[in-house]
């Protein structure tokens, strides 16, 4: 490799007002090898085993955007530092330094782009103000600090480039079509440490009793094995906590039962304001947060600097919750095990590692009853908030609550079938104990209503609403087949991986 100069760049942008200026800033010095630059994550190259060109883009961009390497299907941020091979003699480098310091003195902000290697490399620009999620893990003093309270371990764990199925994402109603990740929030591994501690934290409560995970139960696919939540004073939510599973495949973006958080970033904070769950107002709870030594840390790590503010709360529990997706149960190991790219809505077919007794629940369940239509993919996730026909009068409104439209009364937004077994009891109201109950529903006791969903009626005309009730009218082997195809959707790892669980001592 020829000896030459380096260069070495920190990319940063001030806080404050959206307009402050980004500065590039870089020193010299000579370098051997290229292990003096070797950057510290995968699928980003120095250069010998590909041509690296590298463009310094000099544009108006209102507030600084985050440059994300895509690389294989996966994410690599390339914020905070990023180091340069540049081979230019002293005089080169010098003019470079000149042009760029009084040309970024006149823009509002600099945008690096690095363009490498093979030709389905690609390079997204995603809007984000954060300069850290380069970082893989704790320095030895930083640990010495988060050991005192929690366990950590020194490096993060993947939640950033979590490997999904081909199926996942040629199925009907696809996945990267639901995904709704935001730009500016994806994914990192520091953010979503950050928001798995948050999510453990009772100090997000006001009398420190109450976390979101007291809700959102690991092993109960993030539930509640009761009825109604108990918030921090005693008293009973008027809902059940729904699963957080595969949160970041609902396409339509909203969030709670009645669909009344725009965002996930929205949602993550309202439990902690309501006065029967968590009980707090986020003045009073970003001033806890500041007497947490961990939380200097966890912060500086994920943003860049120990600011604790709301959208910095939001930003890191919606990390947290997007990466708990669901991909290693039975049923998606036997699609994987058979080569299949994608689970239709219907017309499925038997899956060789399932029982015989499971492909006649899998028939029912795609081929009789359709109800992947409404579960679609292999994620089981639906497409918008449905009347499932509970009751002909809903005193709970659904959506409706907020919405004041007639025609969301007892409408309710489905959760993903993943993990149902665990996440008993069943619906807004958890009026079902068992999965047999609900079998039991659409077999014989579906309600007419105004607004009941047109696959639940003997129409069965796509746009329209409040049909005749149509019972699945299956017997008891049938239903038995049913729950236990069900059943294949629970997926062991990830009600016990590390990387979900509660990270104090």
């Amino acid at each position: 490799m020829e000896k030459g100069r380096w260069m070495n760049c920190y990319l940063e942008r001030s806080t404050g007002s959206s307009s402050t200026l980004a500065q590039l800033e870089c020193n010299r010095y000579s370098a051997n090898t290229e292990d003096e630059l070797r950057s510290p994550r995968k699928g980003i190259r120095s250069s010998e085993s590909s041509n690296c060109s590298f463009l310094l883009l000099l544009v108006r961009a209102n507030p600084l955007s985050t440059v994300v390497y895509q690389r294989n299907e996966s994410f690599y941020s390339l914020i905070a530092k990023i180091q340069i091979k540049v081979i230019l003699s002293t005089k080169n480098v010098n003019g470079l330094f000149g042009h760029l310091f009084k040309v970024s003195l006149a823009l509002s902000s600099l945008i690096l782009i690095a363009s490498c290697g093979d030709e389905n490399d690609d390079i997204e620009v995603q809007e984000e103000n954060t300069n850290q999620f380069s970082r893989t893990q704790f320095s030895e003093g930083e640990m010495a600090i988060l050991s005192e309270t929690l366990n950590l371990k020194q490096s993060f764990f993947n939640y950033a480039s979590v490997p999904i199925p081909i199926s996942f994402n040629e199925s009907y109603g696809s996945l990267p079509e639901q995904d709704n990740t935001p730009a500016h929030n994806p994914i990192t591994d520091a953010g979503a440490t950050l928001g798995r501690v948050l999510f453990y934290d009772v100090n997000l409560s006001a009398n420190n009793t109450i976390s979101c995970a007291s809700c959102h139960q690991q092993d109960r696919a993030f539930s509640d094995p009761a009825k109604f939540s108990v918030g921090f004073n005693g008293e009973t939510t008027s809902r059940h906590s729904m699963t957080l599973i595969n949160s970041r495949w609902y396409g339509k973006k909203r969030f709670f039962w009645d669909e009344k958080a725009a965002t996930l970033e929205d949602q993550v904070l309202l439990p902690i304001q309501d006065h029967i769950e968590m009980g707090m107002e986020l003045p009073e709870l970003i001033s806890k947060l500041e007497q947490l030594d961990y939380y200097d840390v966890l912060f500086n790590k994920a943003f860049g600097s120990a600011e604790i503010n709301s959208d910095r709360i939001s930003k890191a529990l919606s990390q947290f919750t997007r990466s708990i997706v669901s991909y290693n149960s039975k049923f998606n190991k036997a699609v994987r095990a058979d080569d299949l790219d994608e689970v239709p809505e219907t017309d499925m077919v038997a899956l060789s590692t399932l029982t015989e007794q499971e492909n006649i629940g899998l028939d029912i369940f795609y081929n009789f009853a359709t109800c992947g239509y409404c579960h679609m993919g292999p994620a089981h996730v639906a497409d918008s908030a449905k009347n499932n026909g509970l009751d002909s009068f809903y005193n709970d409104l659904g959506r409706e609550t907020w919405s004041g439209n007639p025609k969301d009364n007892g409408l309710f937004k489905p959760p993903s079938l993943a993990n149902i077994a665990l996440s008993a009891p069943y619906m807004h109201d958890g009026r079902f104990e068992t999965l047999m109950d609900v079998v039991n529903h659409y077999n014989q006791n579906i309600q007419p209503h105004p607004n009941l969903n047109f696959r639940l009626t003997t129409e069965d005309i796509d746009g329209t609403v409040g049909g005749t009730p149509l019972q699945l009218e299956l017997d008891e082997e049938q239903k038995e087949a049913l729950v236990a195809f069900l059943k294949t959707f629970t997926d062991e790892e990830i009600s016990t991986d590390e990387k979900y669980s509660d990270p104090f001592k």
